[in-house]
């Protein structure tokens, strides 16, 4: 492979193959590279318009309509052939218009989850997208990056990497940069490689790209599974259920073909063979799979203009079934914006310095830093301040680890004196103190920033100490002198008191799980209306000393957890899952075993690139009433999803079996082909735009009242009222001639289907729920005067052989449909009265 001639080279070797230098590409140079190897992105296979039109003839929907087509036109009947293949390209059309308009709307949605990586350029840290990374770019990666390209390791330190999406092996793989042996044929022998799309576990790494796109191992990985797509969750079990109701569907008829052969002999078995294949894909939503797809991608763009990009369509269900939603509270109930507010220390202008060291402000190459809480500090200090940073030399460093709750750095003055400073949480920095600046104790230091976060004030504390060697450990972060601590103001934002009324309306209970101190979750927990103690925190330490029962239940009681560990917050969300269904934002690299595991994993595009990975869905903008609007989009989406699903199935069995069981007891056909095709593409017709409507408050306030398994009862009942009045309708009119009962039957089962969209739209009674949107009104309204008007047309009685009814029995079929809807009113009230009853009893 490419990466081994890399492998057993020394670093000045690699870089003069590269024609490279270690302190990064000019600009020039890069911009010429990028012309010359292109954007490093694996570039997907595009889905053509063609091959979008094709995959509608794998219906076999589609092969049934063919076949009775072909009969008709064999049999002599040229004009019902030829309206049945009209039908064919018709919903050949609406199907591809559909899924074409998704496939744009997916592809859209791509932009929205660019990943940035560090890189050096002209001797200085820039940051750049990872698609305009290039051969001989120098990549800087810590804790929580995924790798972008692949690269050979240059300077190393600690350096652990997730090898497991290209080995399957999930102990983490030390590397190094010293060269090989031996040229390194193979991904598991290859130590001082980084690959793409690994991962950093921990340490830090300096590295040059020397494969980028396509050349990458993933990319070859990538040209043998170009071919290969995934089907939504939600898009799969419409389609098994479509199966399921086709292979039902296709027993009943057989039945009743051979009940009608063996009853009516002189019955011509072909015309009769034409009507049960048109019955069967009259019945069936043959094409809800697209319809949802659809829905599901055009929500996802409204979603990503509302700040949430879904990264997989079916996460929109998951967004909407959440009842619980675990959140930090920095950035997303507060501002994220942190202000320096005092410094309480002997020497304020030495604990302020000594904090900046600890940043990437001592660094000259960097021109700013993306940490608030340096951003705060640096923008509080003076030019002085600021001219004394640039007399010391960073030698070594350890980041900011949540583990550890800490960042450490070994710096050297211009005097040659060299000194260890840990930079931390307080309760953390005085355990590693041994004595304190200017005198004092540390539990009165602890009780005084005890008090600063029971106002809502976060904390960082600095120690020190005298270092001679030229690299440290965690041991030697011990015996130090503390300096002091300084405290921060970090405002609400504005939504977030909003958010949390808006959450609890919908049935979302919102925990703040965070690993900042007690006292200042507890604050904001009360200031938003989640808390109405501040005291109400359960502390990572306390949920460590529970057995797994007392686990469970302190979980589900509290809504506020602080100082937890990455473990620990992984048992809070595990343990929730038991109960509920778990959305969980988090951003450090620390949250990305909850992420794993949350039915819902939410991140924002500053998170670690392990837990954006992982993650459902991306904010753009994070805020905690962006994720509550999300949730109730979501629930929209699928509540109108559902109610094409009820109107299209209860109508269509209903109308099915009174169809099929009354063809029995005529020489006729009660409808003709033909007919059942144009009622079908007639009553969806205004359904599409169900999609457009308003949802009942109520109706979001309840998550998975819109799952599919919830409405088959409803389905059942409203079909079975619809048979009967198929039956009363045949009582009253069987005795007619056979031209005007099919119209009548035509005008009366689609009417009656469209009139149902105005019943299954509400729980409530239909006057009393949230107005239609125009939209469905409006393409109603338009459906039932083409109804009404075909068959008065001569186009309508000669291509669908209408005849013109009596005026009389015209008005006496409005008379049905009109107590019809309100049967089925009826009906619906008292399933939904008993239905709500017995979720009370439960």
């Amino acid at each position: 492979m490419a990466f081994s001639q890399y492998t057993n080279k020394e670093v000045t070797a690699v870089l003069n193959l590269l024609q490279a230098s270690e302190q990064g590409l000019s600009h020039e140079e890069a911009a010429v590279r990028l012309k010359r190897y292109g954007l490093n992105e694996l570039k997907e296979k595009r889905v053509r318009a063609l091959e979008i039109f094709l995959r509608q003839f794998k219906s076999p929907f589609f092969y049934l309509l063919f076949v009775a087509a072909f009969i008709a036109l064999l049999l002599g009947e040229i004009v019902d052939g030829v309206m049945i293949f009209v039908f064919v390209l018709i919903n050949l059309t609406l199907g591809f218009l559909q899924e074409f308009r998704s496939e744009r709307a997916i592809a859209l949605l791509k932009k929205y989850t660019s990943q940035n990586v560090r890189v050096l350029r002209e001797r200085r840290e820039k940051v750049i997208d990872k698609k305009l990374l290039v051969p001989g770019d120098v990549v800087l990666l810590e804790s929580g990056n995924i790798v972008p390209v692949d690269l050979r390791a240059l300077k190393v330190k600690g350096l652990l990497v997730d090898e497991s999406v290209l080995t399957g092996e999930s102990v983490p793989v030390a590397k190094q940069s010293e060269p090989l042996i031996e040229e390194a044929k193979e991904v598991f022998a290859a130590k001082n490689i980084l690959f793409g799309g690994t991962a950093i576990v921990s340490g830090e790494a300096e590295g040059i790209v020397i494969e980028a796109g396509r050349e990458t191992v993933v990319g070859e990985i990538a040209r043998l599974v170009a071919g290969l797509s995934r089907e939504s969750l939600y898009a799969k079990d419409l389609l098994y259920l479509s199966k399921l109701i086709l292979r039902i569907v296709v027993g009943a008829i057989a039945v009743i073909f051979i009940a009608k052969l063996i009853i009516h002999r002189t019955t011509d078995p072909v015309d009769f063979l034409i009507f049960c294949i048109v019955l069967i894909v009259s019945i069936l939503p043959e094409a809800l799979p697209v319809v949802v797809t659809f829905a599901l991608s055009q929500g996802a763009l409204k979603l990503a203009k509302e700040k949430v990009v879904i990264r997989r369509l079916s996460a929109i269900e998951d967004l909407g079934n959440i009842e619980v939603l675990c959140t930090d509270k920095t950035g997303t109930l507060t501002q994220n914006k942190l202000l320096l507010e005092n410094v309480f220390s002997p020497n304020k202008e030495k604990c302020l310095l000594y904090s900046l060291l600890v940043s990437h402000y001592v660094k000259e190459e960097i021109d700013s830093s993306a940490n608030p809480f340096d951003i705060a500090l640096f923008e509080k200090s003076s030019g002085h301040i600021r001219e004394k940073i640039r007399k010391f030399k960073a030698i070594a460093e350890t980041p900011f680890d949540p583990f550890r709750m800490r960042a450490s750095a070994l710096l050297e003055d211009d005097n040659g004196e060299r000194m260890l400073i840990v930079k931390g949480a307080p309760e953390t920095i005085l355990k590693l103190s041994s004595a304190v600046e200017g005198g004092g104790e540390k539990e009165e230091i602890l009780a005084e920033i005890g008090q600063q976060g029971l106002l809502g004030k976060r904390t960082l504390a600095v120690a020190f100490k005298k270092f001679d060697k030229l690299d440290f450990n965690e041991e030697d972060e011990k015996n130090l002198n503390f300096l002091g601590y300084l405290t921060f103001i970090d405002p609400l934002k504005e939504t977030a008191k909003e958010a949390v009324k808006l959450a609890e309306k919908l049935g979302v209970e919102i925990k703040i799980v965070t690993g900042d101190s007690a006292e200042v979750a507890g604050f904001i927990a009360k200031e938003v209306g989640l808390v109405k103690n501040i005291t109400a925190v359960l502390q990572g330490q306390q949920l460590e000393t529970l057995s797994e029962e007392e686990f469970d239940e302190a979980c589900q009681e509290f809504s506020v957890f602080a100082r937890v560990s990455p473990e620990i917050k992984y048992k809070i969300i595990q343990s929730l899952e038991k109960k509920y269904e778990v959305g969980f934002l988090g951003e450090g690299i620390n949250d990305a075993p909850a992420l794993k595991i949350a039915h819902v994993a939410i991140s924002v595009p500053a998170a670690a690139d392990v837990s954006r990975e992982v993650s459902d869905i991306v904010l753009t903008q994070r805020d905690l009433r962006v994720i509550v609007d999300g949730i109730q989009r979501g629930r929209t989406i699928f509540s109108n999803v559902n109610k094409y699903i009820k109107c299209a199935l209860a109508s269509n069995f209903g109308n099915f079996y009174s169809i099929a069981v009354i063809s029995l007891f005529i020489s006729y056909l009660p409808m003709l082909p033909v007919q059942i095709l144009l009622g079908n593409l007639l009553s969806d017709f205004p359904l599409i735009t169900i999609a457009t409507d308003y949802v009942d408050p109520e109706e979001l306030e309840r998550p998975k009242l819109y799952q599919l398994h919830k409405i088959v009862p409803l389905i059942i009942v409203l079909a079975l009222v619809s048979t009967l009045f198929d039956f009363i309708f045949f009582a009253i009119f069987h005795n007619v001639q056979a031209g005007v009962m099919q119209t009548l039957w035509f005008i009366e089962s689609i009417l009656t289907e469209i009139s149902l969209i105005f019943i299954i739209r509400t729980a409530h009674f239909f006057l009393k729920a949230k107005k239609p949107s125009l939209t469905l009104v409006s393409f109603v309204v338009l459906d039932a005067v083409v109804i009404i008007s075909l068959p008065f047309l001569a186009f309508g009685q000669t291509t669908f052989h209408f005849v013109a009814p009596p005026l009389n029995s015209l008005f006496l079929v409005f008379f049905l449909v009109a107590s019809y809807f309100a049967l089925s009113e009826i009906v619906k009230l008292a399933y939904y009265h008993y239905w709500q009853s017995q979720n009370k009893a439960v």
